[in-house]
């Protein structure tokens, strides 16, 4: 399909560099020169020549598709196979051929032009006409050694050229091999590796529990931390021709991952007839069901290892129908955690709910296993609850790469937030790692209390097999930067041999001098308490600390995550929130992510349109950005000044408190949504 062009998975070969062979009247192969071979077989010479011109054709485009794309970094390594190198050579002894011409051309002309010079020797001329003759001859004599010697050297030259081009060969054959042997390993070990935790967890938690109840709370693959997975493992591969044979009418969907192949009667067009534009009073509840389409994700995965993952085109069949924008809002979700530390008098009170709402945004993510779409640069995202819960919020992608987005939001409660969040990725074989670098600010209106944090490293495991689960580990600070306090959270990573809950989080909240006030324990799914200490004369924090867990009484609730929706299962696992953040609203920017094409027949289901689209997008911005930088170079050669990209609603500049440049709202947003004035908004769908 058009959407597999761009990246290869297993069971394809790049056209490109392909060699087409014909073996007789109804067979002929593809090759990439070592690493995969397709035998194939039509029923007659007639279809068989129908294929072999129609592939040759598409090979022509290929290449020339190639030679026209930009070096994002989207091209595999072995590319650079044997085909070039053998042409490389092909060259080079064509251009020794072309100077082995020269030579005897050299040579002819050369005696020619002696023969004629003793001639002249032999002339009655004056002595002095004499001397510059023999002057002459000695000079053409030293020109025909040189350049025999230049021959020669560019024989030699190809000749090693020619020795050392086999050993580049072998040597490029065998880290292929070596790379796909160690796939297979890999894909091996991590079947193993699912098998034994499975029977780890059978032997020491099954007997302990009722029959049936699966009460395994270590399963981290677990919507409630119970039941047991009892799917198969090897049920995760698909071979091609189950991709082929799929009907269009299907979904692409990666088995037991997001959800658990139920079938809807509802036909999508039903589920989705009743989805008008969000009203203020009404929103929606649901969305059409996640189709039931096959794909391997380890497929597509292989050939990432060790890749920024924002440079690598995916098929929309591993995304959820929200943009990484919509994502950042659901950060809101808790909002009710601000507004209530707005009222604390105290700051170490106020720090406890906001260390609450740190953790509370990961809440959304336990079952959330599929990555938003990348926002296009220039995309933003409003959301406008000012009458409902009294705050607005607006993002914008400021930056494509690396991506980076911009988040403001502004609430009548008497607080302000604001974020820029860079993700960076690395896919490390089993698990992908997602990095979001940059600082969220909170700050309060009345007291002047000014919050930063960052956020914890995400990480997506059992990519080759199993079920997908998604873990958040590392340590979270929250400054006040007014008073001094602060507040350390410890997200520890899941471990099957540990005693402790999954998920859990410790927080400790500090005043200047270190002394530790409050502490916090939880889950980043579930809820936050917190306890206060009270030390006496003499106390060390440590005692403290243990007097204020031992203290039930003094135990605060300060966050409970709210219930998933019903059926959130077929729906992406979305949160009430998300549900409505995709929902059509009128009078939002031309740029808002509801307006994304490719976004929202995903989210209607019609995944093989929604690629198509998302290749039109991408190949818009692609052009975009090339003529930008043709416009730059232009610019450079001419010396006329030239302004570079800056996003519409924000600018970069150095933020007083943590004295890092950073994309900061300028305003102006929700004054043109009221006059509908989108003038300065691109086109980017």
């Amino acid at each position: 399909s058009k959407a597999e062009m761009r990246h290869t998975c297993r069971g394809t070969i790049n056209l490109a560099t392909a060699n087409i062979t014909v073996e007789d009247s109804c067979n002929f192969i593809i090759s990439n020169g070592g690493a995969q071979t397709y035998h194939l077989k039509a029923s007659s010479e007639v279809e068989r020549q129908r294929w072999v011109t129609a592939l040759e054709l598409a090979k022509a485009k290929a290449v020339k598709m190639l030679e026209e794309s930009d070096d994002s970094g989207d091209e595999s390594v072995s590319q650079t196979d044997k085909t070039e190198l053998q042409s490389t050579l092909r060259t080079l002894s064509s251009k020794v051929e072309d100077l082995s011409t020269c030579n005897d051309l050299i040579a002819k002309h050369g005696t020619a032009l002696q023969r004629s010079l003793s001639e002249l020797e032999t002339l009655r001329l004056p002595a002095e006409s004499t001397e510059k003759i023999k002057q002459v001859n000695e000079r053409a004599t030293l020109f025909r050694i040189t350049s025999n010697a230049m021959i020669n050297a560019c024989r030699d030259f190809l000749m090693l050229a020619q020795t050392h081009s086999k050993k580049w060969q072998k040597s490029l054959q065998h880290e292929r091999d070596q790379r796909i042997r160690l796939e297979e390993t890999l894909e091996q070990l991590a079947k193993q590796h699912n098998h034994l935790e499975r029977a780890f967890r059978g032997a020491t938690v099954l007997p302990a529990s009722a029959p049936g109840t699966g009460g395994s709370a270590k399963d981290p693959c677990c919507p409630a931390k119970g039941d047991l997975s009892d799917e198969d493992d090897d049920n995760e591969f698909f071979d091609a021709p189950e991709i082929i044979t799929m009907p269009e009418s299907m979904g692409h969907k990666r088995t037991g991952s997001n959800i658990s192949g139920t079938s809807s009667d509802i036909s999508l067009d039903e589920q989705y007839k009743h989805q008008v534009e969000d009203t203020k009073k009404e929103k929606r509840t649901r969305i059409p069901y996640k189709p039931n389409y096959s794909l391997n994700l380890w497929s597509i995965m292989k050939n990432c290892i060790g890749k920024e993952l924002s440079k690598i085109p995916m098929p929309v069949n591993f995304n959820e129908p929200l943009s990484m924008l919509q994502r950042l809002t659901e950060d809101l979700e808790y909002h009710e955690l601000l507004d209530r530390a707005a009222k604390c008098e105290s700051s170490l009170e106020q720090l406890c709910y906001v260390a609450a709402f740190t953790v509370s945004s990961y809440s959304t993510t336990v079952l959330r296993t599929s990555k938003p779409f990348n926002p296009l640069l220039g995309e933003t995202f409003e959301l406008d609850r000012l009458e409902e819960n009294g705050y607005r919020s607006l993002c914008e992608q400021v930056s494509h790469h690396p991506p980076a987005a911009a988040h403001h939001a502004d609430s009548k409660h008497g607080w302000t937030l604001r974020q820029e969040i860079t993700i960076t990725s690395k896919f490390r074989g089993k698990y992908l790692s997602v990095m979001p670098l940059g600082n969220i600010h909170c700050v309060f209106h009345s007291s002047g209390n000014h919050y930063t944090w960052k956020k914890v490293t995400t990480t997506v495991h059992n990519i080759i097999v199993g079920k997908l689960w998604i873990d958040q580990s590392g340590e979270i600070d929250v400054i006040n930067h007014k008073t001094g306090d602060k507040c350390n959270l410890k997200f520890v990573p899941y471990s099957y041999f540990s005693r402790d809950v999954a998920r859990k989080v410790t927080g400790e909240v500090m005043d200047p001098s270190g002394k530790v006030h409050f502490v916090l324990s939880g889950t980043w799914d579930e809820k936050m308490d917190c306890c206060k200490v009270t030390l006496g004369a003499g106390d060390n924090g440590g005692e403290g600390r243990q007097r204020a867990l031992e203290a039930e009484d003094s135990r605060v609730l300060l966050w409970k995550k709210n219930p998933l929706p019903k059926h959130a299962e077929n729906m992406y696992y979305f949160s009430e929130l998300a549900l409505t953040l995709n929902a059509p609203e009128s009078g939002t920017a031309p740029t808002d992510s509801r307006r994304r094409p490719d976004q929202r027949l995903m989210e209607n289901g019609r995944w093989d349109e929604a690629n198509t689209e998302k290749q039109r997008l991408e190949e818009k911005q692609r052009t975009s950005r090339k003529k930008r930088e043709a416009e730059a170079a232009r610019a450079t050669e001419d010396g006329t000044p030239y302004d570079p990209y800056k996003p519409l609603w924000f600018e970069r500049r150095k933020d007083p408190v943590t004295q890092e440049l950073e994309h900061i709202y300028k305003g102006g947003y929700w004054e043109s949504k009221d006059k509908q004035d989108w003038s300065l908004c691109p086109d980017i769908f």
